[in-house]
């Protein structure tokens, strides 16, 4: 399992009203969540397992919530990817499902809402 499952780039991650990259990265590889900055610095990582990801229910439908090592992130998902654009929400609903893709595959934790 050493190939990346899920990669988002171009993604902002903030914490609630605090923007700590505008550009970021949002890797699942071999069972552990990563974000990363748009220079590759790690921002916080933890297993699929122990991350509770769900829908924002504020503000657009790009946006996605997640709690990694008990920090809660908001990632607002551009659309980026290596074979071309999508829409946000399209974007977030993606995240959502590999998280529980993979926490399928290693065992699972609660999501939000």
């Amino acid at each position: 399992m050493a190939e990346t499952e899920y990669t988002a780039r171009g993604v902002r991650i903030g914490r609630w009203l605090r923007s700590l990259t505008r550009a970021g990265q949002v890797h699942i590889k071999d069972g552990r969540l990563e974000l990363l900055t748009s220079y590759g610095t790690q921002i916080d990582s933890a297993p699929v397992q122990e991350v509770r990801a769900g829908r924002a229910w504020f503000g657009r439908g790009d946006r996605a919530l997640a709690s990694v090592n008990g920090r809660q992130y908001v990632l607002t998902l551009t659309g980026e990817r290596a074979g071309g654009e999508e829409s946000g929400a399209k974007a977030a609903g993606r995240f959502l499902e590999a998280v529980r893709a993979a926490r399928g595959r290693a065992g699972g934790a609660a999501d939000f809402g």
